[in-house]
């Protein structure tokens, strides 16, 4: 059943989802909500960057959507896809454990992060390695996997260009797919020089050929190469990895051992399915028919191959994916972390990815962060969305991202945990809104009072909600009389008009 609406009158799973163990690790900012907000809101080189990107991406996205003609076509074939993958990802991964499993590889399921990056940092200790390349991967940075390695003496470099940037920045992420959409070509050229003694130009050229020249003995050296993975494909045990840089072949070709780390959800029964998903993801992202490297893995190298690493290790990560599924939120599930939905959010072109503290922000976090780091953490994030439903319309897999939220405001509601202004601001507005009388007295009293309170766009007195409004917007000034009282007025006149005929 595709309606929101709908699909929450009838659906018997639970709408809380009890987080037992909240999680930190997707925590990239801990100042409260609103001095997020007005930090990012001031910070004109990261909006007119945000803004730049949105505009570019959205207009090469829609080339592209209409280049493949029947998009709602395609959308509905790949939301039927995710959707099979959920309802029946235990056979899905059995199945591709078993074939891992037949060619030698290994298979972890980590139940919590703990569990997953105490894996990863036993592989890595059994290899005597002390430093690891890394490509972009967002659920490592889900399960905070640098921090463990880092704590644990090992050196993690990161290889693609916007996270290798970022962490000579010590700056988090601010989108899934563009990790430093956030600052401008002047801001990496100061990276650069303070960190490496970089004395080159502000060009993309020189700057990229500057960390090319950097990162690639790094590739040589590395005993161990840490990865994501975009989708498993569950009939033969292979990895697809989509990126627009070299980088992720190298990290998972090049060293002895490879680890990949992925969501539980994030499978593909076959080829075939994963070519409609890649078709979508590719489009959704950045507006291109196909990224520039599309990389098939099926680890670990057998005898005669030239490439590939001796040793593979597939670290799969519930972290509280299985409770969600079980739940009302389970659609978010289907999402293929294309950041289309972050590409056309209003309330992201404003804010940034860092206002929203987490390291999924946009829809999709506003969505799923709450659900993994708790209502504690991040209640606040539901709140940054409009509900103007764009996420909706753009998102490939066709995630009911606005209904989503607002199961999530639904939620709080129940569980009492909004800020007590709030709750008395609601009941009072339920005790006018149930009072025809009280309500029409309310009418009649606002509207002079507007004419006589409101001036130059302020009110005398600014409560910290109205007072955060004014600061971007005026309030109206009334004329004095309200809709009503016009209205009676207009008509009376209109019937005066018409006993005179």
């Amino acid at each position: 059943m595709n309606s929101t609406e709908t699909h929450h009158e009838v659906d018997k799973r639970p709408l809380v989802v009890n987080v037992a163990n909240p999680d930190d690790c997707v925590v990239t900012n801990r100042l409260p909500l609103h001095e997020r907000l007005d930090r990012q809101t001031r910070d004109q080189v990261m909006r007119a960057a945000v803004a730049k990107a949105q505009d570019l991406i959205g207009r090469n996205r829609q080339k592209m959507v209409d280049d493949l003609e029947d998009w709602e076509g395609w959308r509905a074939r790949a939301e039927q896809i995710r959707q099979d993958v959920l309802e029946n990802i235990d056979a899905y991964l059995y199945k591709l454990s078993e074939e891992i499993d037949k060619r030698g590889g290994n298979v972890f399921f980590a139940r919590t992060k703990e569990e997953a990056t105490d894996y990863i940092l036993s592989v890595i200790k059994a290899k005597n390695a002390k430093k690891v390349v890394k490509s972009k991967s967002m659920v490592t940075e889900e399960i905070g996997l640098n921090h463990v390695l880092e704590g644990a003496g090992v050196s993690v470099l990161e290889t693609d260009l916007g996270e290798y940037l970022l962490q000579l920045a010590k700056d988090p992420p601010s989108h899934v797919v563009v990790p430093a959409i956030h600052r401008d070509r002047r801001q990496i050229q100061e990276t650069l020089r303070k960190t490496m003694g970089y004395t080159g130009s502000d060009t993309p050229e020189d700057m990229t050929l500057f960390v090319r020249k950097t990162l690639r003995p790094e590739f040589f050296a590395a005993y161990v190469g840490i990865s994501g993975c975009n989708f498993a494909v569950a009939e033969s045990g292979s990895m697809a990895l989509v990126s627009n840089e070299g980088n992720a072949r190298l990290c998972t070709t090049l060293p002895k051992t490879h680890i990949a780390v992925m969501g539980m959800e994030r499978l593909a029964p076959s080829f075939a399915e994963v070519d409609v998903l890649i078709t979508m993801l590719a489009r959704s992202a950045v507006g291109q028919r196909l990224t520039g490297y599309n990389t098939w893995l099926t680890p670990p190298k057998r005898s005669g191959e030239l490439d590939g690493p001796e040793e593979f290790h597939l670290v799969i990560i519930d972290n509280g994916r299985s409770d969600i599924l079980a739940s009302q939120f389970s659609p978010i599930l289907q999402c293929i972390r294309c950041g289309a939905c972050m590409n056309t959010c209003p309330c992201y072109r404003e804010v940034g990815g860092h206002g929203y503290g987490s390291i999924y922000p946009g829809p999709l976090g506003a969505v799923l962060t709450p659900l993994i780091g708790g209502y504690e953490k991040f209640r606040d994030l539901p709140q940054v969305c409009t509900l103007c439903t764009a996420c909706d319309s753009v998102c490939p897999v066709k995630i009911p991202l606005s209904g989503l939220i607002r199961r999530h405001r639904i939620a709080e509601v129940e569980m009492g945990i909004r800020p007590t202004g709030e709750k008395l601001a609601m009941k009072g507005f339920g005790v006018a809104n149930g009072s025809p009388w009280l309500w029409n007295l309310t009418m009649k009293a606002g509207a002079p009072a507007m004419k006589l309170g409101i001036h130059n766009g302020r009110a005398p007195i600014e409560p910290s909600v109205i007072k955060a409004w004014t600061n971007m917007r005026d309030l109206p000034e009334g004329d004095g009389e309200s809709f009503r009282t016009w209205f009676a007025e207009h008509e009376k006149s209109l019937e005066n008009k018409k006993n005179q005929k």
